[in-house]
């Protein structure tokens, strides 16, 4: 007879978050705290929660940003400034596992909520502290968005063409220092599991964002100069860009190594001849003479429609991709094979929303709750807190929960 393996709870079921937080950095690490599992109840101010939640319309009259980093949690609003509320966020964390922060500098300190403070006295509490630059140093209360951490890190000085610098795309400097609090919580919890004990984790955007700047800030430091900004090109490989198709696609492509340019010159470019070309034959030849290596391909693809300039690219062995659009992404292929869209639930009925990118191996699927309404979690809360009707109606009257 075959036993049917019981499925296994989610790793973080059991863990309770309480996260005061807003924009991007703190909510996208709890948020991956709440797919794994966790409860995760995010405190937000009464006056309009968390800014981020009026960024924009543009996902079904919710803000795209708060969708994206808030599904999964519970959102009770209250009034920190006022006693009665920050006892309520201090009651929380006394029956929490972590706490997660990002207000502006100096301002947790203020409240009794930062990380140092809250381990001193709840012992095993895990407690996060996300900052723009750190709490100590010349720019600690210097104040930081992601654009502007962007350039501090050097990443935009690396990022466009060798005309402009441009930054990134997508809030880079926040999701960097999200993942590291994320792996951080987690390394913390697998040390309390064996020492019993939590204690703070200090993570900056800037430290995060440099450490993804590790291999221009090698090349500089150790070669001597910073690698040039090329667009879609690379500065030390040839031929390594995008070209446009006969169909007004673009397709980019990846040389790597010599072996690869003689199957490109055979099998796509029909010119047999290139491959023992002195000014082709070898990558330092078409870096030199980057222009007509270019212009090479550009000529073959240029003929092709972009299906069939991908198939021949990848016919031979050639690393390839389409130039996507973000609604391209939104109906790809890999993704749909994959089955990685789900719907979550919000205040505007349901919207499509990607899998975490973890895949646990025994096929627990992560649990992508609801995106709240502004305070929807309020009365529960408080009134898990012990509270009755009459003292969370007396909040609310006065302005300190919503």
């Amino acid at each position: 007879m075959i036993q049917r393996m019981q499925p296994l709870p989610l790793p973080l079921e059991g863990i309770t978050v309480v996260s005061v937080e807003q924009a991007v950095a703190a909510p996208f690490a709890t948020r991956q705290l709440a797919d794994l599992g966790a409860r995760v109840v995010k405190v937000e101010r009464i006056d309009g929660g968390d800014f981020a939640r009026g960024y924009d319309t543009a996902a079904a009259g919710l803000a795209s940003h708060f969708v994206w980093c808030n599904r999964g949690k519970e959102s009770v609003a209250l009034d920190l400034k006022d006693p009665r509320g920050l006892d309520v966020v201090r009651r929380l964390v006394a029956g929490a596992d972590v706490f997660v922060q990002n207000l502006a500098q100096g301002a947790a300190a203020r409240l009794g909520l930062d990380a140092a403070t809250l381990c001193a006295a709840h012992p095993r509490l895990i407690a996060v502290d996300i900052s723009g630059y750190g709490a100590l140093g010349p720019y600690a209360d210097k104040r930081a968005y992601d654009m502007l951490v962007q350039c501090e890190a050097g990443l935009v000085s690396v990022t466009g063409t060798p005309e402009q610098p441009v930054k990134a795309g997508i809030p880079a400097a926040d999701i960097a220092a999200a993942m590291y609090a994320f792996s951080g919580v987690l390394a913390a919890l697998v040390r309390r599991g064996t020492t019993g004990r939590g204690g703070p984790v200090e993570v900056s955007m800037l430290e995060s964002l440099a450490e993804w700047m590790g291999h221009p800030m090698h090349h500089a430091m150790h070669g001597g100069t910073p690698p040039a900004r090329t667009g879609l090109a690379h500065a030390v490989i040839a031929p390594y860009d995008a070209y446009p198709t006969a169909d007004g696609g673009r397709v980019l492509l990846s040389v790597q190594n010599d072996r690869e340019w003689r199957r490109l010159a055979q099998q796509v470019l029909a010119e047999p001849e290139l491959a023992d070309d002195p000014a082709y034959a070898t990558n330092a030849a078409r870096v030199e003479h980057r222009e007509r290596t270019d212009a090479l391909v550009a000529k073959a693809l240029g003929a092709l429609g972009a299906d069939e300039a991908v198939a021949r690219l990848e016919g031979a062995g050639i690393a390839c991709a389409r130039l996507r659009d973000v609604r391209d992404v939104a109906e790809h292929p890999q993704l749909a094979a994959r089955d990685r869209w789900r719907e979550v639930e919000s205040p505007v009925g349901p919207l499509r929303a990607l899998l975490p990118p973890i895949t646990l191996p025994g096929g627990e699927e992560a649990r992508m709750g609801a995106v709240p309404r502004l305070g929807e979690h309020t009365g529960a809360v408080l009134r898990s807190l012990g509270m009755t009707d009459a003292d969370v109606a007396e909040l609310v009257r006065d302005g300190v929960a919503r």
